[in-house]
């Protein structure tokens, strides 16, 4: 082999070597090693994770209140599950809440009464403002904007995901709260995406105001305030509800 022949291919794997260190350095510029993420332990099969505020784990309604004030009188069974008490009016939580993640767990009942929106119907009000419907909407006609998983009388969900009645489910909400400027209007409304039994079926929609059953919603300035659940004198029972704030 001639000699520059053999000088460059000795030479050839220096060479590569410079390389690839080059391009580990230029690698470098786009690393971001501070701040490292917070460790948040995991619940399984929709257990709080470690971050979380439990709001109700079958035992007690410590954290909650009528939202007329005073003791809230919903009741609780042997097996942990929390159920409308007809005329208890609604409950909400002793604590107030902005942007959030939501695990909340509900039943309807399984023996099937009524139809459209008299069979199974309650609610969960993020900052006792903005409703996404509980229904039973297995073999129940009724308004697309006010079956299970709407964002009432505002957004349809994009599919029917319900499981039927007496059996289970779950909602996994993540929730911004409205932004309002000095003048009190609405910069920035709120936004909400809700998981159904695991499905997408809310994907980060604008709320366009608090829920109304008549008219049309507008925005007035707020902060903080409760998660509330409805009593629409249907016995929907819920469990294992927890919040992280965002």
């Amino acid at each position: 082999m001639p000699r520059a022949l053999l000088l460059l291919s000795l030479l050839a794997p220096i060479a590569g070597f410079a390389a690839a260190a080059d391009i580990a350095e230029r690698a470098k510029v786009t690393e971001l090693w501070e701040p490292a993420p917070a460790i948040v332990i995991p619940g399984h099969n929709g257990a709080a994770p470690s971050d979380a505020i439990v709001l109700f784990d079958g035992t007690d309604l410590s954290q909650w209140q009528s939202v007329t004030g005073g003791e809230a009188r919903w009741a609780i069974d042997e097996n942990g599950a929390l159920t409308v008490v007809s005329g208890a009016r609604d409950i909400r939580t002793k604590s107030s809440f902005a942007d959030v993640q939501l695990h909340i767990e509900w039943r309807t009942p399984s023996t099937v009464v009524g139809d459209s929106q008299d069979r199974g119907n309650s609610g969960v009000f993020l900052m006792e403002r903005y409703e996404v419907q509980v229904l039973d909407s297995v073999d129940n006609p009724t308004y697309a904007n006010g079956q299970a998983a709407s964002i009432y009388k505002q957004h349809v969900p994009l599919v029917n995901a319900s499981r039927g009645p007496g059996v289970w489910q779950s909602y996994d909400i993540v929730f911004a709260a409205p932004r309002f400027g000095a003048n009190g209007r609405i910069t920035h409304p709120a936004t909400i995406t809700v998981l159904h039994n695991g499905v997408l079926v809310q994907n980060h929609v604008a709320i366009q105001g608090p829920t109304v059953f008549v008219g049309s919603p507008n925005y007035a300035p707020h902060g903080e305030a409760p998660i509330v659940l409805q009593d629409h004198g249907n016995p929907v029972s819920y469990r294992n509800i927890w919040v992280r704030e965002l």
